[in-house]
C-alpha cells in the first residue's frame, strides 16, 4: 500500500518538504489582501489551455481582452519592440495602437519601424497615432488628407490621437495647441472617414472631458490613465533642474483608470442614448491582470485593458521573453474570470 501511494505521488516527500520550510515565509497578512474581489472557489472548474476570452471590439474579434498601447518608433530598438509586440498580437489575439506617427507624415524613412500588419494578420485592429498638435498643423495646411495616406500605408484600422497639453507644455521642444483638442477632434472627424480613439499619455481625463468625449461618434476612448508611465513626467526629466523644480508637481495631476472607471459609469448612467462612443480601452497604471480585470468588469461598457511599460519591459530583446510573460497574464486573467467577482 505504501508503494502505490509513492509511485502514484512521486513529488510527495520533496512536496512536504517544501511545506515544511516555507510555512512561516509564506504568511499572508490580512492587511495585505486584495479586497476589489470575492473569492468563489466553489463554482468552477480550472480553465484549460485551449479556454479563450473573445471580445468584439473595434468591429474585430480579440482572442483576449488586451490592447497593446501605443509606444514607439523611430529607432531601431522600436522596430524590434514593435514587431515582437505585433507577433505577440498574432499570437494572442490582442489588439495594438502604434507610437507616434509623426515622423511618416513627410517621409517613408522609419516606415518599416511601424510597418507590422504583415506580422500581425488583418483579423486584428491595428491604429496609427498622430498627436493634436499635428492634427492642428494638418487642419491649418488643409492637409488633413494625409491622415488617409498614412492610414493606407500602414494598412491601419483607423488612427489613434493623442491629446497631451501639459506634455507638450513640459517638453522642451514642445508644440502649442492654438486650439482647444476637443475643436480639433471634432474638425478631424468633419474631414475624415476613418476610425478614431481618442487616448491621453498618462494622466487621464476629467470628468467633464470624459462627457465630451463620449459624445462623439468615436471608435473608442483609451484612458491612459495616471499611475504608470507618464509622458509629462517623462518630458519633465529631459528639462533644465530649475522647470523640474517648479513643474514637478503639475507632473503628478491626473485621474487614476479606477477613478476614471467610476466617471465613466456615471455618465453612462447619465447621458444614455447620447453616448456615441461604444468601446473603451482601460490603460494607465495596469500593473497586472488583476489590474485590468477588476476595472473592464467593473466598467460598464464593452471594454478591455490596455499596458505599455509591462509589454515594453519584456519586448526588448527575444521574443520568448515576451511570450512568456503575454502567457503568464493571459493564465492569470483566465483564473480571474473563473473564480473572482468584483465587489
Amino acid at each position: 500500500m505504501s508503494q502505490i501511494k509513492k509511485d502514484g505521488d512521486p513529488t510527495a516527500v520533496e512536496r512536504k518538504r517544501d511545506h515544511i520550510d516555507l510555512t512561516f515565509r509564506s504568511q499572508v497578512a490580512a492587511s495585505s489582501l486584495d479586497t476589489r474581489f470575492y473569492y468563489e472557489p466553489m463554482l468552477a472548474a480550472h480553465p484549460d489551455e485551449n479556454t479563450i476570452l473573445p471580445v468584439p471590439f473595434l468591429k474585430k474579434i480579440l482572442k483576449n481582452p488586451l490592447w497593446v498601447s501605443s509606444m514607439t518608433g523611430g529607432t531601431q530598438q522600436a522596430r524590434t519592440i514593435n514587431q515582437n509586440l505585433a507577433r505577440a498580437c498574432r499570437d494572442f489575439g490582442m489588439g495594438m495602437g502604434l507610437g507616434s506617427c509623426r515622423s511618416l507624415l513627410y517621409s517613408d524613412e522609419f516606415l518599416g519601424d511601424f510597418a507590422v500588419r504583415p506580422l500581425m494578420g488583418d483579423h486584428l485592429p491595428l491604429y496609427a497615432n498622430l498627436g493634436v498638435a499635428q492634427l492642428e498643423e494638418l487642419i491649418e495646411k488643409n492637409e488633413t488628407h494625409i491622415i488617409h495616406s498614412l492610414i493606407d500605408k500602414l494598412h491601419a484600422d483607423g488612427l489613434i490621437i493623442h491629446v497631451n497639453p501639459i506634455q507638450e507644455w513640459l517638453q522642451p521642444e514642445g508644440d502649442r495647441f492654438r486650439r482647444p483638442p476637443l475643436q480639433i477632434i471634432e474638425t478631424i472627424l468633419e474631414k475624415t472617414n476613418c476610425p478614431i480613439i481618442v487616448k491621453e499619455v498618462g494622466q487621464g481625463f476629467g470628468k467633464e472631458s470624459l462627457r465630451a468625449l463620449l459624445q462623439l461618434p468615436l471608435a473608442a476612448i483609451d484612458f491612459a490613465a495616471a499611475g504608470g508611465s507618464s509622458f509629462s513626467k517623462l518630458e519633465l526629466l529631459r528639462s533644465d533642474e530649475n522647470k523640474q523644480l517648479i513643474f514637478n508637481e503639475l507632473a503628478n495631476i491626473g485621474h487614476s483608470a479606477a477613478e476614471m472607471v467610476d466617471f465613466t459609469n456615471d455618465l453612462l448612467t447619465e447621458l444614455g442614448d447620447k453616448v456615441q462612443c461604444p468601446d473603451i480601452i482601460v490603460s494607465g497604471g495596469v500593473h497586472s491582470f488583476l489590474d485590468g480585470y477588476y476595472c473592464i468588469q467593473k466598467l460598464r461598457a464593452n471594454a478591455i485593458y490596455g499596458q505599455a511599460s509591462g509589454f515594453l519591459r519584456h519586448a526588448q530583446s527575444d521574443y520568448d521573453t515576451l511570450h512568456r510573460y503575454i502567457s503568464s497574464q493571459v493564465e492569470g486573467l483566465k483564473l480571474a474570470y473563473q473564480f473572482l467577482k468584483v465587489k
